[in-house]
């Protein structure tokens, strides 16, 4: 797990994804699935997201597969903790080499340096969207609804995550 609190944002996160028209929903989202990635020397690796979300016809059809699938997934969310350059760098390179056609990187401790996250550094929630074969990206901070162009219906914030995460608790 990339925090100590994953398993808080994951309960939010799979709360509000459930509430959506779940009949109509052809998608199974787990903290378990493995992806195979190429990075741009050609070296492959296992990749395991935080959270990830695959079409379920597809899972059914490898859940008997031993090894990672190969297709890209619709979505792969990455929880920043201390190698958050993994997250912004490496990661964003091989789910992009893919063709994941959205990626998140939610920063909620703002770990990462002042250029990614800018001065003040504030928790942000990233999420890259795959347009023409390259990463486009979107920052959300506080109360901004994190809007994803996979889920448009999924209604929750930065403060959200950031509240879930008990960071503030005393």
């Amino acid at each position: 797990m990339a925090c100590s609190n994953f398993n808080i944002f994951w309960a939010i996160f799979i709360t509000d994804f459930l509430t959506f028209n779940t009949s109509e929903l052809d998608y199974i989202v787990d903290k378990d699935i493995v992806i195979r990635t190429i990075t741009n020397e050609g070296e492959q690796r296992g990749r395991n997201p935080d959270v990830s979300v695959v079409l379920a016809s597809l899972w059914n059809a490898n859940v008997t597969a031993y090894g990672a699938l190969i297709e890209p997934i619709p979505l792969a969310v990455e929880v920043v903790s201390t190698n958050w350059e993994d997250d912004y760098v490496d990661k964003l390179e091989e789910y992009e080499n893919l063709g994941i056609k959205e990626y998140w990187i939610v920063d909620y401790l703002a770990i990462a340096s002042r250029s990614y996250l800018g001065n003040p550094k504030l928790p942000t929630v990233f999420v890259y969207e795959l347009v023409a074969g390259k990463y486009q990206q979107t920052a959300f901070t506080g109360t901004d609804k994190i809007i994803s162009p996979t889920f448009p219906e999924l209604n929750i914030t930065v403060e959200d995550v950031i509240k879930a995460s008990q960071i503030y608790n005393v």
